[in-house]
């Protein structure tokens, strides 16, 4: 696959579609890898017209690992920021700095603006190119995401411990094991989600690709030192669509309707039966709305 230099890292990333076509990127979110964006999801938005690019975010995949820095844990971060400190420079990189990657990503494959659809940490780093790279941004579809309001409803208990959850032994049966744990505490309702079978073998292959659980932690910390930005959403001139699945237990749907009223003419809709994942079965609906939007 094509790697590009960007904001002083690699990035590993992919294409769909012609290079003549309107440019889609797709933003993933925490600790995972480009091969988790479904296939009925690409091939939906590039059979409708669009070029599609999807990438490894720093510190996962195939993309730069900032591998000389030791993580520090989320608890010690929030710690700091309720003493008054600037956690910011606590850590290696913020969701800032996210967001700089990708917006240099579309330069550097000659992309001078794009639709940008970001889920869950994707989403958040999709708000921030919108806020301080707005030239870079044509349309934003921020999915399961939020605003980064803290006075918003929490994870569930059982969501948060299946996200927390850590294998005895990092092996590929392992991870395996632990994809579908965390699946079936923060995914869709069973009608939706994909089988057991079919999360434990794309585990296990993300595992073979590549394995970085420091490069994990040191994503969340960029998620929890990012200074908020909800204040700041009414200055987005995007247009914006908002999509959460209505049973997410990891990021509530008040986190989405948060970000809807914030950006001025964003729409908000949400989906029953739909949690924090990207099953197979929702590539149809999601391509259903996402493509009449972005043609507009």
């Amino acid at each position: 696959m094509p790697r590009a230099k960007t904001n002083g890292i690699e990035i590993e990333y992919d294409t769909l579609g012609s290079a003549n076509d309107p440019a889609v990127l797709l933003v993933m979110g925490f600790a995972l890898q480009m091969t988790r964006w479904p296939e009925g999801l690409k091939r939906g938005l590039a059979d409708a017209g669009f070029r599609v690019i999807w990438f490894d975010n720093r510190d996962v995949g195939l993309s730069s690992e900032i591998a000389n820095v030791t993580p520090l844990g989320a608890l010690e971060i929030m710690q700091a920021a309720m003493s008054g400190k600037d956690v910011s420079k606590m850590v290696p990189y913020t969701l800032d700095d996210m967001a700089a990657d990708t917006a240099g990503l579309l330069d550097a494959i000659g992309a001078e603006t794009a639709d940008i659809i970001g889920m869950s940490m994707g989403g958040m780093i999709g708000q921030l190119m919108a806020l301080d790279h707005p030239r870079k941004v044509r349309k934003l579809v921020a999915m399961m995401t939020t605003s980064g309001n803290p006075a918003l409803p929490p994870p569930t208990p059982e969501a948060m411990a299946a996200l927390s959850a850590l294998p005895p032994v990092r092996t590929a049966e392992a991870i395996g094991e632990i994809a579908v744990v965390a699946q079936h505490g923060i995914g869709s309702h069973p009608d939706l989600r994909n089988s057991a079978e079919v999360i434990r073998a794309r585990g296990i292959e993300d595992f073979h690709r590549s394995d970085r659980p420091f490069g994990i932690l040191r994503q969340n910390g960029a998620v929890v030192a990012q200074k908020r930005w909800h204040e700041r959403l009414g200055s987005v001139t995007a247009p914006t669509l908002v999509l959460h699945g209505a049973d997410d237990p990891l990021i509530r749907p008040a986190a989405g309707e948060d970000i809807a009223r914030r950006i001025p003419g964003a729409v908000f809709k949400s989906y029953p039966k739909w949690g924090h994942d990207l099953p197979d079965k929702m590539s149809d609906t999601l391509v259903a709305d996402i493509v009449p939007f972005l043609r507009t």
